[in-house]
């Protein structure tokens, strides 16, 4: 009995965490698009594209997304009204895209309409409430 006991608790702990990292869907859900998908999508949904532009070295891109992003009213405020990317500016078609619209920080958080103009632009860390304030204000001003 000990023996079928070793075998299904380790069993039962792999499911439960598989069921609960599915369920772990709060905060910002960020899509993996090239520039043109996102395009694609913004024009298709008409919402506009919320960017966090990151380098894998800067030490508050690595706290937005530790504990700024995770956070449950800002998933659901962003994941309803942008297209949200996150694109490290040091790999492939972002470092173009990066110098292109003039990022000289990390991170930069950019709010782009559906036709790739600039409708916000922010830099550093922010709690949470700010982010969401920022987001709020930027969507507004498109209606």
């Amino acid at each position: 009995m000990k023996k079928l006991w070793l075998l299904i608790l380790p069993l039962l702990i792999a499911s439960t965490a598989i069921t609960y990292g599915g369920e772990s869907t709060t905060g910002i859900q960020f899509s993996k698009l090239t520039w043109k998908e996102a395009l694609a999508k913004a024009k298709k949904e008409n919402k506009l594209i919320f960017i966090d532009v990151y380098t894998t070295w800067c030490g508050p891109c690595k706290l937005l997304k530790k504990n700024t992003f995770p956070d449950k009213a800002l998933g659901a405020y962003f994941n309803k009204n942008f297209i949200n990317i996150a694109i490290d500016a040091e790999e492939g078609e972002w470092v173009q895209f990066a110098e292109q619209q003039r990022v000289q920080g990390y991170p930069t958080l950019l709010i782009m309409d559906k036709n790739g103009k600039e409708a916000g632009r922010t830099m550093g860390y922010m709690p949470a409430e700010q982010l969401l304030q920022f987001g709020k204000e930027v969507n507004e001003k498109k209606k």
